[in-house]
């Protein structure tokens, strides 16, 4: 099964780091900043690890000490503090005497991999299968939310903008992958999923807004969600009133345009006029059906990542973008490459004039919380 963690600690920037590394490493997280709330979560979550930071004005180590005993956790125990810290060892050495499982403590500063090495035992050594869960079911219980994966400007380096892609949080099998609860296109779960995409990214939105900045987001969509004679003037609706709303991207599929190009160009033209544009994603060698068109009401076209990644030691993938570039070129559209894993990728995607880059050199989709707090950081370049 997924192992289970809980964060104790009072310091609310060090709870939300420890819970991304933990969940980065495939637990499912609970946090508690004050000791008497643990009992619950030790009642209703059965942890493997509690995780809590020591320090004179940090959280009751004492309290927490008693509560694990008297409740007779039997899951691991990880404290961290300052190097050479008297009330770390004395926390340590009197949750033995308990008989509390006492991992070796961790010092401040850390690293991830130093955590990681800390709780290697609990790790599962191959990932947990997920559940099939249906859409429906992930919806009333309030599992979904969105995840963002920054996009950036591949000459200056800033994050102008964000993908978002769902994610559904299972209480018992932490972060499930979207093949798992991904409709068909056809079905009728896929409307509600698209619905919920909408009105969470325009939550999100405002949420960036009053922590940082306005942030451009996109969204993807079926092109059946659009045949709804609704969808147009519900989008309008959905879309927020305030200034420093940029508008709204909506990416589909380069497969569905190309088979609906009559209705995507019309709905794409009616839509421009409300500040919601259209995206044409991962698109490869189906490139040629786009050319020759008297009217392109489309904002931008996304090379699919088959064709980017590792594309700095394939000429046949290099071709391909570069026609991609060139047909986005003139129509006076930007041109994005997704999967960009490698600074020779972006080396080579930078060279042959990519607007945008986007993909795991430059950061991993995140929780919106997560990625809020990353916003403030530059992107850094690394070997792979």
């Amino acid at each position: 099964m997924t192992p289970r963690a809980c964060v104790a600690d009072s310091k609310k920037h060090l709870r939300a780091f420890l819970t991304d590394v933990l969940e980065d490493l495939g637990f499912v997280t609970s946090e508690c900043a004050k000791a008497d709330q643990l009992g619950k979560i030790l009642e209703s979550q059965l942890p493997d690890l509690i995780v809590f930071g020591v320090s004179v004005d940090g959280i009751e180590a004492g309290k927490i000490l008693e509560i694990l005993v008297r409740r007779g956790f039997g899951g691991k125990v990880l404290t961290l503090g300052a190097r050479e810290s008297i009330i770390v060892k004395a926390v340590q050495q009197v949750g033995e005497e308990y008989g509390i499982a006492m991992l070796p403590p961790l010092t401040t500063p850390f690293a991830a991999d130093t955590l990681r090495e800390r709780i290697a035992m609990l790790l599962p050594e191959e990932p947990a299968p997920s559940p099939a869960v249906h859409v429906p079911e992930a919806l009333h219980a309030g599992w979904l939310e969105l995840w963002y994966q920054p996009k950036i400007d591949a000459r200056t380096l800033v994050r102008c903008g964000a993908e978002a892609l769902v994610r559904m949080r299972h209480p018992t099998w932490g972060v499930v992958p979207p093949g798992y609860f991904i409709p068909e296109d056809d079905d009728p779960d896929f409307l509600r999923l698209s619905d919920f995409v909408i009105d969470r990214a325009m939550e999100d939105w405002r949420y960036l807004l009053d922590q940082q900045s306005p942030t451009d987001i996109s969204i993807n969509l079926p092109v059946s969600f659009l045949r709804n004679p609704r969808a147009m003037p519900d989008l309008c609706h959905r879309m927020p009133t305030h200034p420093a709303f940029g508008g709204l991207l909506i990416e589909i599929n380069s497969t569905e345009v190309i088979d609906n190009l009559d209705l995507l160009i019309e709905f794409a033209k009616k839509m421009r006029l409300h500040n919601v544009a259209v995206s044409i994603d991962d698109l490869g060698t189906d490139w040629p059906a786009l050319m020759g068109l008297d009217t392109f009401p489309f904002a931008e076209l996304k090379v699919d990542r088959q064709f980017v990644t590792g594309c700095a030691n394939d000429r046949l993938k290099r071709t391909v973008c570069r026609r991609i570039i060139e047909l986005a070129r003139g129509y006076g559209v930007r041109v994005v490459a997704k999967g960009i894993e490698t600074r020779a990728d972006f080396v080579a995607a930078n060279e042959m004039g990519f607007d945008l880059v986007q993909g795991y050199l430059f950061g991993k989709p995140m929780a919106v919380k997560k990625f809020a707090r990353s916003a403030l950081a530059e992107p850094v370049l690394v070997s792979k």
